[in-house]
């Protein structure tokens, strides 16, 4: 005889925190698409790396119409079905604003007409229902504020997602979108996916500080190691495979790490290095565990080429009790680069 519920789900050590004032509860590591999955990564190696997360209680994805022009969408809906996992398991996020590479100009960007039908087109590449959390990509500054709040609003009341949020917009703009929301009766944005990361710190700890005691604003960040430089890799020079060197994007970055500023940022690194190894742990392990002790991050989105990085990284939780006041203090002492809260 079959269970009434079924259930494919195990918490194991997972943390869970509410994503900002919504009632979800988001593990407090998460595993995100960029930069991989549909580009470099496709396949069955999508479906293990997902697997790997939900095994460690990962309960959390994150994706992005942009991410390979679509395809990284397509990547983990397919690894999705496959897992068959209860859709009432999992937490899944997607991004509108960039689109997938076409030239029709309303298939990018945050007119209504774009956040429902971008919106519509992700779910048919993830061949999902709905996802929990639409995510508006980038601010757009050639639509008015009240019709992107509205849009938003109609794709949660058309169950095409539970909860919108913003990534990469400043405060004033999240502001905004709040004040248009009260006003008009709307559905406010519930979190922010910002960068964030031990090197990256500023618009994080300073600009949004309002916004966390105001609206108790939610946060699913990125680029915790910082592209890879807080893993340590790059202390010796840039290996052939690492982001640095494959990446276009990053190669920017990759001439400033021969810099006196990026001998400067390296040699933090291997300082952090010593404290991980002190605590049981390695470099990312510790920056990972750094990042998830702020009480403002709902979530640390873990990027993953394949599946023991996601179990490597997992194992960040058994530091994070570790970060006491003290290794805290020693910490900060190292970066040197705590902003000054506006609070």
């Amino acid at each position: 005889m079959s269970a009434a519920v079924e259930s494919k789900y195990q918490p194991h050590d997972m943390q869970f925190r509410r994503l900002g004032p919504a009632g979800l509860k988001v593990s407090v590591f998460s595993l995100g698409g960029w930069l991989t999955y549909g580009k470099t990564q496709t396949g069955d190696v999508v479906k293990d790396c997902l697997q790997a997360a939900w095994d460690n209680g990962i309960n959390f994805f994150d994706t992005a119409e942009v991410y390979a022009n679509g395809q990284c969408e397509v990547e983990m809906g397919r690894a999705l079905k496959e897992l068959a996992w209860p859709r009432d398991e999992f937490v899944l996020s997607t991004k509108v604003y960039f689109g997938t590479g076409r030239k029709e100009p309303n298939t990018r960007g945050l007119s209504k007409k774009h956040i429902v039908e971008g919106l519509k087109s992700s779910l048919q590449r993830l061949q999902q229902p709905y996802v929990d959390i639409v995510f508006a990509h980038r601010h757009d500054p050639d639509v008015p504020m009240k019709e992107i709040v509205e849009a938003f609003t109609q794709a949660i009341h058309m169950n095409l997602a539970y909860y919108w949020g913003t990534s990469e917009w400043s405060a004033k703009q999240i502001q905004e979108a709040h004040d248009i929301a009260e006003k008009y009766n709307l559905i406010a944005p519930v979190a922010e996916q910002p960068q964030y990361n031990a090197f990256h710190r500023e618009r994080f700890e300073s600009e949004y500080a309002p916004l966390y005691e105001q609206f108790q604003y939610g946060t699913t960040i990125w680029s915790p190691l910082a592209s890879g430089l807080l893993t340590g890799k790059y202390d010796q020079g840039i290996p052939d495979d690492s982001r640095f060197a494959t990446h276009e994007m990053f190669k920017e970055e990759a001439a400033k790490l021969k810099s006196p500023e990026g001998q400067a940022k390296l040699e933090k690194v291997r300082k952090l290095g010593k404290v991980a190894e002190r605590l049981g742990g390695n470099t990312a392990q510790l920056a990972l565990a750094w990042a998830a002790k702020n009480p403002n991050v709902s979530t640390v989105i873990l990027g993953a080429t394949k599946p023991q990085q996601v179990h490597d990284n997992c194992k960040a939780l058994q530091l994070l009790p570790k970060l006491t006041d003290e290794v805290v203090d020693e910490i900060e002492s190292i970066l040197q680069n705590k902003p000054n809260s506006k609070l």
